[in-house]
């Protein structure tokens, strides 16, 4: 889950945007304008930006590089407007804009430049194997994941491994199913029993599953 901040003035591009962003599983907070922004940064620094252009107090290339002049600019920032020219969106990118989106932005424009972003200004995860902590809850799953043998029982046999060289949100649900048909597998397809395991509510596990494409009958007996 990331941090967000959406700095719009207007209420319902924010709200959207929000939402949006939220089922996605992320953690959003807002800026009506470029002096609410400016709060925030004094509280905080979110791990991504979305800033828009026009705004009336201070324009968001004014305060792209009033950021940048500051050193505040330790996260991608994402410029958006629907009445911007083609030099206003370089002029952005040469400041340190990461990426701009032209309005209205379409859901899968928003989610790829947001995670294309994220990608860019996260930090690798170390990914312990599990011969590094013998004994672990989830070692298998490790072991799928890295590349290693995998046993009967790890995930990695019911998804095949997890190649680190495709897009994140391909990763992390390639990861996701291979989890859930682990534990599916191990629970002999009792969904209470997963349910309880993963922590989760079985309508929304229900919900997760289908979402992800789990085959529910392939689990029973198994």
């Amino acid at each position: 889950m990331a941090t967000i901040l959406v700095v719009d003035d207007e209420m319902g591009i924010r709200e959207l945007l929000s939402e949006i962003l939220s089922d996605e599983g992320h953690a959003v907070d807002v800026a009506e304008n470029a002096q609410a922004a400016r709060e925030y940064f004094e509280q905080q620094t979110p791990d991504l930006v979305l800033l828009d252009i026009w705004m009336p107090d201070t324009d968001g290339v004014s305060l792209l590089k009033e950021w940048a002049a500051q050193g505040q600019l330790k996260m991608p920032v994402i410029m958006m407007s629907g009445h911007a020219t083609i030099d206003t969106a370089v002029e952005a990118t040469k400041i340190g804009a990461l990426n701009f989106l032209e309005k209205p932005i379409t859901l899968q424009k928003l989610l790829k430049a947001v995670e294309q972003g994220l990608e860019r200004g996260a930090t690798p995860p170390v990914v312990p194997s599990a011969a590094a902590a013998p004994g672990m809850p989830g070692a298998e799953v490790v072991d799928g994941i890295d590349g290693g043998p995998a046993t009967p029982s790890s995930p990695a046999s019911h998804a095949g491994a997890i190649s680190f060289d495709i897009p994140l949100r391909d990763a992390r649900d390639a990861f996701e199913r291979a989890y859930f048909e682990y534990h599916l597998a191990r629970e002999n397809g009792s969904m209470t029993r997963v349910a309880e395991k993963t922590g989760l509510e079985r309508t929304h596990l229900y919900r997760k599953l289908k979402q992800l494409g789990v085959d529910l009958g392939k689990n029973k007996g198994e």
